[in-house]
């Protein structure tokens, strides 16, 4: 509370918030929104705590978020620097993401891992003769894991579902790949999620959404608002220039010119590191 009258991105945090509790009072249908590096991070733990508590009740992330969460069921990520020398990393098998450090063998287990749930998914397709969608790969997905520092285990649980766009990129998009060179019918039907997320968008009385960072995660979930004239309430966490026209530095009022977001809307956008800013948002809700 006391931010609010500090003034520059202090006062936006505080106004952040505020549009955070109306959302919540309202009873909108919140929506998170974040890229693949807020789960590479510690963000991870806290994201999972939110779902645990139902804070949220759809999921929007790019597929890095679902294979590191699973990666950190079984094993952590390292603090680096962003100053190490990445040929002498590439020499040792570590792979680097900003100061933090990710050694090959996590990706080895992963692969195990998804080889044995691919094969489930298969026999399932067979048997029902129809293509799983990309939320219902991840919901099944969560039935696999067992740690409930998880964002997967508690979305399972807790029946919210994640929505990935781009399931076919990053790690396991090449496990699906790989996959598919021995079982070449196996498929995910991409277009399907639509139906689900459109009905749900159309459904609500109210939405509104919380986007940590932008990409191709940001613009499915303010994207498919347009049905409904835009959310009535957004939060833009983010780094993210506008000045080169992209998606993820757009401010929350160019939506509006989209219909993302309802021109009576009511939205802020915090300019600056989500993984200092968001604890301190969700600390407020936590507590």
């Amino acid at each position: 509370n006391g931010m609010g009258t500090i003034g520059f991105q202090a006062a936006q945090l505080s106004k952040a918030v505020e549009v955070i509790k109306k959302m919540k009072k309202d009873k909108a249908v919140v929506f998170l929104s974040f890229t693949s590096n807020m789960v590479s991070s510690g963000l991870r733990e806290i994201i999972a705590q939110l779902v645990r508590n139902k804070f949220v009740d759809v999921i929007v992330t790019s597929v890095g978020s679902v294979e590191e969460d699973l990666i950190k069921t079984e094993k952590p990520f390292l603090l680096g620097s962003f100053d190490a020398d990445d040929r002498e990393l590439d020499k040792k098998g570590v792979n680097r993401i900003g100061n933090i450090f990710v050694p090959d063998d996590r990706y080895v287990f992963l692969e195990n891992k998804l080889i044995l749930f691919f094969k489930k998914m298969y026999d399932r397709q067979l048997k029902n003769k129809k293509l799983i969608s990309p939320e219902e790969l991840i919901f099944e997905l969560g039935k696999e894991v067992k740690d409930k520092n998880s964002i997967l285990y508690w979305a399972t649980k807790n029946k919210i579902p994640i929505f990935c766009p781009g399931i076919t990129d990053g790690a396991l998009g090449l496990q699906i790949y790989f996959f598919k060179q021995k079982y070449k019918d196996f498929g995910i039907d991409v277009t399907a999620d639509m139906e689900k997320l459109g009905m749900m968008v159309l459904e609500a009385d109210k939405t509104g959404a919380i986007i940590l960072g932008g990409g191709i995660s940001k613009h499915y979930a303010i994207g498919v608002n347009i049905l409904r004239e835009g959310l009535n309430y957004a939060v833009y966490i983010s780094t993210g220039t506008e000045y080169d026209g992209s998606l993820s530095g757009a401010r929350p009022k160019e939506a509006v010119s989209w219909s993302k977001i309802n021109k009576e809307g009511n939205y802020v956008f915090v300019n600056g590191d989500a993984t200092i800013i968001f604890p301190l948002v969700a600390g407020c809700f936590l507590e």
